[in-house]
């Protein structure tokens, strides 16, 4: 058999075990990085949070340190450790995500983040982290209880609907305005310093055009004979009232491209 035959045999193989092993657990993870984790007594499905060099077990609620979650059986996986006390991790596609009703029961659609209890989600009521979306519902009287759910993991900074699926136009841009502050701060702050120098310009802009026109129909009256010169001066000021309209745009722009 030739050499590209093998190969295409092989991607094929390897293809169909991974569809065949995801379909059987009913999860389509992506692919498990190996994390050495502090804690003791790991779990499958238990979130996983991270500070960029140590791994632990989520156990703060609404945590921004969420690294993903703990799936033991993972179809495809890379470990580069080869450390005792290492865990795969997943971060994206679909896992079982242990959780609670600490926060209220848990349905399709609502938003799973970390809670207080290591490494078991609850459901997100407020602005913060999470670690995705619940695809399954989980009610549980026993709010301390931990059960499994499906979860299309997704980290990322987030807040809950509004109750009834309703809310103001206001409160969703004041929420989302939240989320870019606490995501991307500096990003945030340019464009809040951007938005500062374009309504100061124009605050400007207007003032100076309106004395210009009140002062000019002053002049007019008070002057006729001087009328020609008048109106030059009044063009004059208001090129210069565009002018620094535009300067502030300008320099807004220049803001945001830093």
């Amino acid at each position: 058999m030739h050499t590209l035959s093998k190969i295409i045999l092989s991607i094929t193989i390897f293809s169909f075990i991974f569809a065949q092993s995801a379909f059987a657990q009913n999860i389509f993870p992506g692919v498990a990085s190996y994390a050495k984790i502090s804690n003791q007594n790991v779990r499958n499905g238990d979130i996983v949070a991270t500070n960029g060099q140590n791994y632990k077990l989520a156990n703060e609620e609404y945590s921004a340190q969420l690294a993903g979650v703990v799936v033991l059986d993972p179809a495809v996986s890379i470990d580069l450790t080869q450390d005792e006390g290492s865990y795969p991790v997943v971060a994206t596609g679909k896992a079982f995500v242990n959780v609670n009703t600490s926060n209220g029961e848990i349905k399709i659609g609502d938003p799973i983040t970390s809670s207080t209890t290591a490494g078991v989600g609850m459901k997100a009521t407020q602005p913060g982290y999470v670690i995705g979306t619940a695809q399954e519902n989980y009610n549980e009287s026993n709010k301390s209880r931990v059960g499994s759910i499906l979860v299309s993991l997704d980290t990322q900074f987030a807040y809950p609907p509004a109750p009834g699926g309703g809310g103001s136009r206001f409160l969703e841009i004041f929420n989302l305005t939240a989320a870019a502050s606490y995501q991307q701060p500096s990003v945030f702050i340019k464009y809040a310093i951007a938005a500062m120098v374009v309504i100061v310009t124009f605050v400007i802009g207007f003032f100076t055009f309106g004395r210009i026109a009140s002062n000019g129909i002053t002049a007019l009256g008070r002057n006729p004979l001087a009328a020609r010169i008048i109106q030059v001066g009044i063009v004059l000021n208001v090129l210069i009232a565009l002018a620094i309209v535009f300067s502030g745009l300008f320099l807004s722009y220049l803001i945001i491209r830093l």
